[in-house]
């Protein structure tokens, strides 16, 4: 089962799927659930908790690839509040394959967290957008 070989490495061997990418000289972390079944994104979603929380507050950037994923309630909801413990942390955070969550669970996540998580069709126009200075 994929799950246990996730949960019983290392966080070092977990890097591949919650890893830090430079993007135009700044720093993203890249939350890659693309192709993940519910197990898989609870125990990535607590690997996210752990390393954005372990960042100074109003600083990280977050970029999750949702791509493929099949995410039932209960993933749901540990990604609510995984958004919503990381809320003090995330100065920015984008979304790609967002039809693979419901439109309802989408939504719930955005009003649970009172975070904003906007879409977008690439990793490349995402990451764009998140290093993009506010006017």
């Amino acid at each position: 089962m994929r799950l246990l070989s996730l949960a019983a490495q290392p966080a070092e061997g977990r890097v591949d799927r919650v890893r830090f990418v430079t993007h135009q000289g700044k720093q993203i972390l890249f939350i890659d659930m693309t192709n993940c079944v519910s197990e898989e994104a609870m125990v990535i979603a607590s690997e996210v908790q752990r390393v954005v929380t372990a960042q100074p507050r109003n600083s990280v950037l977050t970029l999750s690839d949702l791509t493929g994923g099949e995410f039932r309630r209960d993933a749901i909801t540990r990604m609510k509040e995984v958004a919503v413990f990381d809320r003090p942390y995330v100065k920015r955070a984008a979304i790609v394959g967002a039809e693979s969550l419901p439109n309802a669970f989408y939504e719930a996540l955005k009003t649970f967290s009172r975070r904003e998580f906007p879409r977008f069709n690439t990793r490349e126009g995402a990451m764009d957008w998140l290093v993009r200075e506010e006017t």
